[in-house]
């Protein structure tokens, strides 16, 4: 076992707030979010062109697919620190140790319970058992690197008097990040900044290292409890994009970068995110794992700088302040745009894509989506960002599948029966199968399961407008489950039929490879 050289973020800096990001690992844990190695890297890319400090790459000890993911980022990331979690288990450590051998700052976080609830029913063990664990994990933990970080486990229900035994143990066996976090969603702002500053007040070093806060989103309250903590004396924040996670989320990173930055009159700290790039983040991550931002969620929501009510629109158009306490340029969203149509060319396309944030892509991508575009703008006289954004979530990852969609024909009426014939490149090779149904979407969907046979079951499907207008296209979103396992996948084209066929073929393929991978993801952490 090797040390790597110290890397923590020091406390003298002590109007600084470290972004902790937990995506691709707390945020995955969504139903329905997992993610493929080349998505989880897109991912980290732009998180790290966002500027965050710290990435959770991944649980390494929970799949061969998390092993290998935050391997994977620790070798491609650079100037972010790359953290892996592990149970307090000497398995989990050794595991994040080798997934994070080639990270340039590589990070273990290491976690137990620690409330009478978890203490009792979940491990089985005393408090002095508990103590032990944290000891003998941190020690561990730290012999593989300098920068280790501990957690209490649902942390906001342990008596104090324990927690702050808890605390104290972890920094005397080496941990320079403490987290406390609100695994279950249950404080509220006045006791959960109240732990930190008796933290702060009771144990022994606290002000030698970093105090973290993770919360939850149960009550609504993730943001306002991490906000609180920062008053306290927290200095690190762990979040998510748009705030996805277990059941009602993870504290949203845009909303607690803006309420920094936008009153930094009432909080004497800031980050180092790179504010502007915020909505192109939050879009990447929509595209990939299907999950849709609501209109009216703050910053990156369609509707959080529009402006309908004759009053509101009054006062904008005499001086923008009046309604508005940010611009929406400071956060990302593009003040103006270079309309495509069906006579643009590569050249513009390709800038858009740029513009979009999505100048990388593979040529074989590039080529695929540029044909779509082609045939989309003959059929619509401009092409939106909405629309990019929507053949993008389409498109890439498609050369990953198994299995892609190749052709539609479908006859349906009033009085009909719905039959449904559909072509499918299985392994290169084109296959047709027909079914009849009640209804088309049945029909396209028995069709599609003659060739890609399947037990699994169809909790929803939506469809959305990509934009206004009867010339807009449909993105379709359908969630399958089948035993453990919650899958969504997502389909656009200008025809709706042919947009749930798209979106099936994605789900079920999302959905092979998730049942191919051994996991043990029951044991979610902090």
């Amino acid at each position: 076992m090797t040390s790597s050289s110290k890397n923590t973020p020091s406390r003298e800096s002590g109007a600084r707030v470290f972004i902790f990001d937990t995506t691709l690992r707390d945020g995955e844990q969504s139903p329905g979010c997992s993610m493929t190695l080349e998505e989880k890297l897109t991912v980290a890319r732009t998180l790290e062109d966002l500027k965050v400090d710290i990435i959770e790459a991944g649980f390494p000890i929970a799949s061969p697919g998390d092993f290998e993911a935050t391997k994977a980022i620790a070798q491609a990331i650079r100037g972010v620190t790359i953290a892996g979690l592990a149970r307090a288990q000497d398995q989990d450590i050794d595991r994040a140790g080798e997934a994070l051998g080639d990270a340039e700052r590589p990070r273990i976080h290491t976690f137990i319970a620690t409330s009478p609830l978890h203490r009792k029913y979940k491990l089985d063990m005393s408090t002095d058992q508990v103590l032990q664990a944290i000891d003998r994990s941190v020690r561990r933990a730290r012999s593989y690197v300098e920068d280790v970080e501990w957690s209490a486990e649902d942390g906001s229900r342990t008596e104090i008097d324990f927690l702050c035994r808890c605390v104290e143990t972890a920094i005397k066996a080496g941990a320079s990040t403490i987290n406390i976090p609100d695994t279950v969603g249950y404080a509220v702002p006045e006791e959960y900044g109240e732990i930190f500053r008796i933290l702060r007040e009771r144990v022994p070093g606290c002000d030698e290292i970093i105090l973290s806060t993770h919360c939850h989103n149960d009550l609504g309250l993730a943001v306002s409890n991490s906000l609180v903590a920062l008053q306290a004396g927290a200095r690190q924040v762990e979040c998510t994009i748009n705030g996805i996670g277990e059941r009602a989320g993870n504290t949203s990173l845009e909303e607690v970068v803006m309420a920094l930055r936008t009153r930094a009159d009432r909080y004497d700290v800031h980050t180092g995110v790179v504010a502007e790039k915020i909505v192109p983040a939050s879009r990447t991550l929509s595209r990939i794992t299907g999950f849709s931002v609501q209109p009216n969620k703050a910053i990156v929501g369609a509707n959080a700088f529009a402006h309908e009510a004759g009053i509101h629109q009054d006062g904008y158009l005499k001086h923008a302040a009046t309604y508005e306490i940010m611009t929406p340029e400071s956060v990302g969203w593009a003040s103006a745009m270079l309309p495509l149509g069906k006579h643009s060319g590569r050249r513009g396309f390709a800038n858009r894509l740029k513009v979009l944030s999505h100048g990388d892509l593979a040529d074989e991508v590039f080529e695929r989506l540029f044909v779509r575009f082609k045939e989309l703008a003959d059929k619509k006289k401009v092409i939106y960002d909405e629309d990019l954004e929507a053949l993008l979530a389409d498109e890439v990852g498609v050369q990953k599948d198994a299995v892609t969609f190749v052709d539609l024909v479908i006859s349906s009426g009033t009085n009909q029966t719905a039959l449904a014939a559909v072509s499918l490149s299985i392994r290169g090779e084109k296959r047709t199968a027909m079914a009849r149904s009640k209804g088309p979407v049945d029909a396209i969907f028995s069709a599609v399961s003659e060739l890609m046979p399947n037990n699994a079951v169809l909790e929803s499907y939506e469809v959305r407008a990509i934009t206004g207008g009867t010339d807009a296209q449909a993105t379709v979103i359908v969630r399958l489950s089948q035993d453990v396992h919650v899958i969504q996948g997502q389909g656009t084209d200008f025809d709706t039929m042919v947009a749930s066929a798209r979106a099936f073929v994605s789900a079920l393929n999302r959905l092979h490879r998730e049942i191919k991978m051994v996991s043990v993801k029951a044991v979610s952490g902090p």
